[in-house]
Protein backbone atom coordinates (compact mmCIF):
# COMPACT_ATOMS: atom_id res chain seq x y z
CA UNK A 1 0.00 0.00 0.00
CA UNK A 2 1.24 3.36 -0.75
CA UNK A 3 1.81 5.68 1.81
CA UNK A 4 3.33 8.72 0.43
CA UNK A 5 0.46 10.81 -0.85
CA UNK A 6 -3.20 11.21 -0.18
CA UNK A 7 -3.79 12.90 -3.36
CA UNK A 8 -7.45 12.09 -4.13
CA UNK A 9 -10.46 13.83 -6.09
CA UNK A 10 -12.19 11.93 -3.37
CA UNK A 11 -10.79 13.63 -0.24
CA UNK A 12 -10.61 17.02 1.55
CA UNK A 13 -9.01 18.96 4.32
CA UNK A 14 -9.85 21.26 6.51
CA UNK A 15 -8.31 23.30 9.38
CA UNK A 16 -10.69 23.95 12.33
CA UNK A 17 -9.69 26.99 13.45
CA UNK A 18 -12.98 27.81 16.06
CA UNK A 19 -11.25 27.90 19.42
CA UNK A 20 -12.31 30.23 21.63
CA UNK A 21 -8.29 30.23 23.15
CA UNK A 22 -8.96 31.14 26.80
CA UNK A 23 -6.14 29.86 28.24
CA UNK A 24 -3.62 31.51 25.54
CA UNK A 25 -5.66 34.47 26.03
CA UNK A 26 -5.50 35.61 22.05
CA UNK A 27 -6.45 33.89 18.65
CA UNK A 28 -4.10 30.74 18.39
CA UNK A 29 -4.91 30.51 14.56
CA UNK A 30 -2.57 33.62 14.14
CA UNK A 31 -0.25 32.66 17.13
CA UNK A 32 3.40 32.15 15.42
CA UNK A 33 5.15 29.24 16.14
CA UNK A 34 8.85 28.89 14.38
CA UNK A 35 8.27 31.64 12.39
CA UNK A 36 4.96 31.12 10.92
CA UNK A 37 0.93 31.36 12.35
CA UNK A 38 -0.61 28.40 13.79
CA UNK A 39 -2.80 28.30 10.65
CA UNK A 40 -0.39 28.43 7.88
CA UNK A 41 1.49 25.76 9.47
CA UNK A 42 -1.96 23.39 9.59
CA UNK A 43 -2.48 24.11 6.26
CA UNK A 44 0.71 23.45 4.93
CA UNK A 45 0.48 19.43 6.60
CA UNK A 46 -2.51 19.29 5.08
CA UNK A 47 -1.31 20.38 1.80
CA UNK A 48 1.82 18.22 2.42
CA UNK A 49 -0.11 15.07 2.70
CA UNK A 50 -1.67 16.04 -0.49
CA UNK A 51 -4.99 17.45 0.24
CA UNK A 52 -6.66 20.64 -0.65
CA UNK A 53 -6.96 22.41 2.55
CA UNK A 54 -9.33 24.77 3.67
CA UNK A 55 -10.71 26.98 7.08
CA UNK A 56 -13.59 25.53 8.91
CA UNK A 57 -14.93 27.56 12.28
CA UNK A 58 -13.08 30.37 11.85
CA UNK A 59 -13.65 33.19 14.98
CA UNK A 60 -15.84 35.75 13.42
CA UNK A 61 -13.26 38.69 14.92
CA UNK A 62 -10.37 36.48 12.56
CA UNK A 63 -11.84 35.73 9.55
CA UNK A 64 -10.77 39.12 7.75
CA UNK A 65 -7.04 37.78 8.60
CA UNK A 66 -7.67 34.19 7.89
CA UNK A 67 -8.38 34.63 4.69
CA UNK A 68 -5.61 35.69 3.33
CA UNK A 69 -4.05 32.06 4.07
CA UNK A 70 -7.24 29.67 2.76
CA UNK A 71 -10.43 29.74 1.43
CA UNK A 72 -13.14 30.19 4.66
CA UNK A 73 -16.35 27.69 5.27
CA UNK A 74 -18.97 29.42 6.89
CA UNK A 75 -20.22 28.14 10.27
CA UNK A 76 -23.61 28.96 10.59
CA UNK A 77 -23.85 28.47 14.75
CA UNK A 78 -20.11 29.91 15.32
CA UNK A 79 -18.97 29.33 19.20
CA UNK A 80 -20.20 25.49 19.88
CA UNK A 81 -17.36 23.94 19.22
CA UNK A 82 -15.25 22.33 16.78
CA UNK A 83 -18.34 19.67 16.19
CA UNK A 84 -20.18 22.78 14.29
CA UNK A 85 -17.15 23.67 12.11
CA UNK A 86 -16.85 19.94 11.34
CA UNK A 87 -21.01 19.99 10.24
CA UNK A 88 -20.08 23.07 8.43
CA UNK A 89 -17.08 21.85 6.43
CA UNK A 90 -18.82 18.15 5.32
CA UNK A 91 -22.27 20.12 4.39
CA UNK A 92 -20.32 22.40 1.56
CA UNK A 93 -17.78 19.87 0.43
CA UNK A 94 -18.59 17.22 -2.28
CA UNK A 95 -15.73 14.82 -1.05
CA UNK A 96 -16.31 11.53 0.44
CA UNK A 97 -13.58 11.82 2.86
CA UNK A 98 -13.20 15.01 5.05
CA UNK A 99 -9.51 15.18 7.18
CA UNK A 100 -9.47 17.45 10.54
CA UNK A 101 -7.02 19.15 11.70
CA UNK A 102 -7.00 21.04 14.75
CA UNK A 103 -4.78 24.52 14.41
CA UNK A 104 -3.25 24.09 17.29
CA UNK A 105 -1.49 20.47 16.65
CA UNK A 106 1.96 21.59 14.76
CA UNK A 107 3.53 18.84 15.84
CA UNK A 108 2.00 16.16 13.59
CA UNK A 109 3.92 14.63 10.53
CA UNK A 110 1.53 14.82 7.29
CA UNK A 111 2.29 10.96 6.67
CA UNK A 112 0.09 10.36 9.71
CA UNK A 113 -2.78 11.76 7.85
CA UNK A 114 -1.66 10.14 4.82
CA UNK A 115 -2.26 6.75 6.55
CA UNK A 116 -5.32 7.49 8.20
CA UNK A 117 -7.03 8.79 5.34
CA UNK A 118 -5.93 5.38 3.55
CA UNK A 119 -7.32 3.51 6.47
CA UNK A 120 -10.64 5.26 5.99
CA UNK A 121 -10.91 4.58 2.24
CA UNK A 122 -9.63 0.77 2.72
CA UNK A 123 -11.97 -0.29 5.41
CA UNK A 124 -14.89 1.91 5.23
CA UNK A 125 -15.19 3.09 8.68
CA UNK A 126 -17.45 6.18 9.15
CA UNK A 127 -15.00 7.85 11.47
CA UNK A 128 -11.24 7.15 11.42
CA UNK A 129 -8.75 8.73 14.50
CA UNK A 130 -5.69 7.79 16.16
CA UNK A 131 -4.85 6.40 19.28
CA UNK A 132 -2.29 6.81 21.63
CA UNK A 133 -0.72 4.89 24.73
CA UNK A 134 -4.49 3.11 24.34
CA UNK A 135 -6.16 6.53 24.75
CA UNK A 136 -8.45 7.53 21.90
CA UNK A 137 -7.15 11.15 20.19
CA UNK A 138 -10.27 12.88 18.82
CA UNK A 139 -8.06 14.47 15.62
CA UNK A 140 -6.98 14.50 13.64
CA UNK A 141 -9.90 12.71 12.25
CA UNK A 142 -11.03 11.28 9.23
CA UNK A 143 -14.93 11.66 8.66
CA UNK A 144 -17.13 9.91 5.69
CA UNK A 145 -19.39 12.76 4.63
CA UNK A 146 -21.96 10.10 5.19
CA UNK A 147 -21.87 10.82 8.80
CA UNK A 148 -23.43 14.36 8.24
CA UNK A 149 -26.79 13.50 9.27
CA UNK A 150 -25.50 12.07 12.20
CA UNK A 151 -23.23 14.63 13.23
CA UNK A 152 -25.99 17.26 12.71
CA UNK A 153 -28.80 15.38 14.94
CA UNK A 154 -25.86 15.32 17.81
CA UNK A 155 -25.21 19.30 17.50
CA UNK A 156 -28.70 20.17 16.93
CA UNK A 157 -29.96 18.17 19.99
CA UNK A 158 -26.99 20.24 22.14
CA UNK A 159 -24.47 16.93 22.78
CA UNK A 160 -20.92 19.25 21.25
CA UNK A 161 -18.72 17.07 22.40
CA UNK A 162 -16.78 15.44 19.33
CA UNK A 163 -15.69 11.92 20.49
CA UNK A 164 -19.36 11.00 21.33
CA UNK A 165 -20.78 12.47 18.30
CA UNK A 166 -18.48 10.24 16.22
CA UNK A 167 -19.36 7.25 17.96
CA UNK A 168 -23.28 7.89 17.52
CA UNK A 169 -22.84 8.95 13.36
CA UNK A 170 -20.65 5.16 13.30
CA UNK A 171 -23.59 3.46 15.02
CA UNK A 172 -26.23 5.48 12.76
CA UNK A 173 -24.61 3.93 10.07
CA UNK A 174 -23.45 0.35 11.07
CA UNK A 175 -20.13 1.19 10.48
CA UNK A 176 -17.32 1.48 12.42
CA UNK A 177 -15.69 4.57 14.73
CA UNK A 178 -12.05 3.14 13.25
CA UNK A 179 -8.88 3.92 15.81
CA UNK A 180 -5.33 3.74 14.48
CA UNK A 181 -2.38 2.93 17.15
CA UNK A 182 0.15 5.37 16.54
CA UNK A 183 3.03 3.88 17.89
CA UNK A 184 2.22 0.85 16.11
CA UNK A 185 2.80 2.61 12.79
CA UNK A 186 5.68 4.75 14.51
CA UNK A 187 7.95 1.69 15.19
CA UNK A 188 6.86 0.06 11.92
CA UNK A 189 8.23 2.53 9.77
CA UNK A 190 4.52 3.45 8.65
CA UNK A 191 4.94 6.71 9.53
CA UNK A 192 7.64 8.75 10.29
CA UNK A 193 8.57 12.36 11.54
CA UNK A 194 10.91 14.21 9.42
CA UNK A 195 12.14 15.74 12.54
CA UNK A 196 12.47 12.59 14.61
CA UNK A 197 10.21 13.57 16.78
CA UNK A 198 8.88 10.19 18.70
CA UNK A 199 4.94 10.01 18.43
CA UNK A 200 3.78 11.35 21.62
CA UNK A 201 5.53 14.31 20.91
CA UNK A 202 3.42 14.68 17.87
CA UNK A 203 0.33 15.70 19.83
CA UNK A 204 1.24 18.50 21.65
CA UNK A 205 -1.59 20.88 21.88
CA UNK A 206 -0.57 24.40 22.01
CA UNK A 207 -3.35 25.44 24.81
CA UNK A 208 -1.64 27.76 27.45
CA UNK A 209 1.67 30.21 26.98
CA UNK A 210 3.76 27.34 28.62
CA UNK A 211 2.52 24.51 25.98
CA UNK A 212 4.24 27.21 23.14
CA UNK A 213 7.42 27.37 25.06
CA UNK A 214 7.55 23.48 25.41
CA UNK A 215 6.89 23.06 21.68
CA UNK A 216 9.71 26.16 20.54
CA UNK A 217 11.57 23.76 22.79
CA UNK A 218 11.10 20.47 20.98
CA UNK A 219 11.19 21.99 17.30
CA UNK A 220 14.82 23.35 18.35
CA UNK A 221 16.23 20.57 19.38
CA UNK A 222 15.10 18.22 16.31
CA UNK A 223 15.72 21.08 13.51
Amino acid sequence: MNMRTASEPDSAGFVLAGGQSSRMGRDKALLEFAGRPLVERALAILQQAGLPAKIAGAVPSARASLEAYAPIVEDATPGLGPLSGICAALATTSARHAVFLPVDLPLLPPSLLVFLLRHAQMTGAAVTIPSLSGFMQTFPSVIDRAALPALQNALGSGRYGCYAAFKAAAAALGRPLASVAVEILAQSGQVSDPRGLPAIRWFLNLNAPDDLVCADALQSVHD
